[in-house]
């Protein structure tokens, strides 16, 4: 699993870069937007609306530009009607990703989509090919200098899943809706916390050790991502550190 973590840290290092262009603030906007449309726009009644709040708050998105997107989804402003989908497809190497999207024109999307496979390798995948493997889980990284029982003290007291060696960093996993409240009880702890996220995980994972194939997969990630209407991309790959460092320098 220890190529996951160096992928979080590679990935929360380029969402600050995204920050600063405003990409990452966008999307957030997107998903508070579609979520405030389904389920109203009280936060305190609204579990979905709530967690991406608290994550949109932890990206420093400030709660002028929060307020905004709600009164967008609310018709107190005006804005896109964003549709929710999700695609399934294979990477080189056998390795699976889910694709959310929130997408104003579904057919410009998806060609997009399309294009980015046909160009680097893997494909789209039928429903139900790949989703039935993933499921929301709350994911906290913490830095390998905090000790193992300090660690598991913490997180066993505020209820975790599991705490597991991910080679850089102690993986932690939770319920997704407690995600961010354990988050703050493991700084309160003063424990040195490297990310948190409610993501998808899958029950397997598919080891890649060709070259190549690594590299086309964080390849196809990455342009996934640069993508306005790509929310997030969730996958399965376990490489090893020493690889992902060659595929990412």
């Amino acid at each position: 699993m220890s190529g996951h973590s160096k992928w979080a840290t590679i990935k929360r290092k380029k969402a600050l870069i995204d920050q600063k262009k405003g990409k990452a603030f966008a999307k957030l906007a997107r998903q508070i937007d579609v979520a405030a449309r389904q389920g109203g726009g009280d936060p305190s009644a609204n579990a979905a609306l709530r967690t991406i709040i608290q994550k949109a708050k932890a990206a420093s998105m400030t709660n002028d530009a929060i307020d905004r997107a709600i009164k967008r989804a609310t018709g107190e402003a005006h804005g896109a009607n964003y549709e929710a989908i999700t695609y399934e497809a294979y990477a080189p190497g056998g390795v699976a990703l889910l694709i959310d999207i929130l997408t104003d024109n579904r057919n410009r999307t998806a060609s997009d989509v399309r294009a980015i496979f046909s160009r680097i390798g893997g494909a789209m995948a039928a429903p139900g090919a790949v989703a039935w493997q993933f499921s929301r889980k709350g994911v906290i990284l913490i830095d390998r200098s905090a000790k193992e029982d300090e660690v598991m003290n913490a997180v066993l007291e505020h209820g975790a899943d599991d705490l597991a060696d991910d080679g850089s960093a102690w993986r932690v996993t939770c319920d997704a809706t407690k995600v961010w409240e354990l988050k703050a009880a493991l700084e309160a702890a003063r424990l040195p916390v490297q990310s948190a996220e409610s993501t998808m995980v899958s029950s397997q994972t598919v080891p890649v050790t060709d070259a190549a194939d690594a590299k086309a997969i964080l390849r196809i990630i990455d342009e996934l991502e640069e993508h306005d209407d790509v929310q997030d991309v969730y996958s399965n790959f376990d490489i090893a550190e020493s690889l992902l460092e060659a595929a990412t320098s």
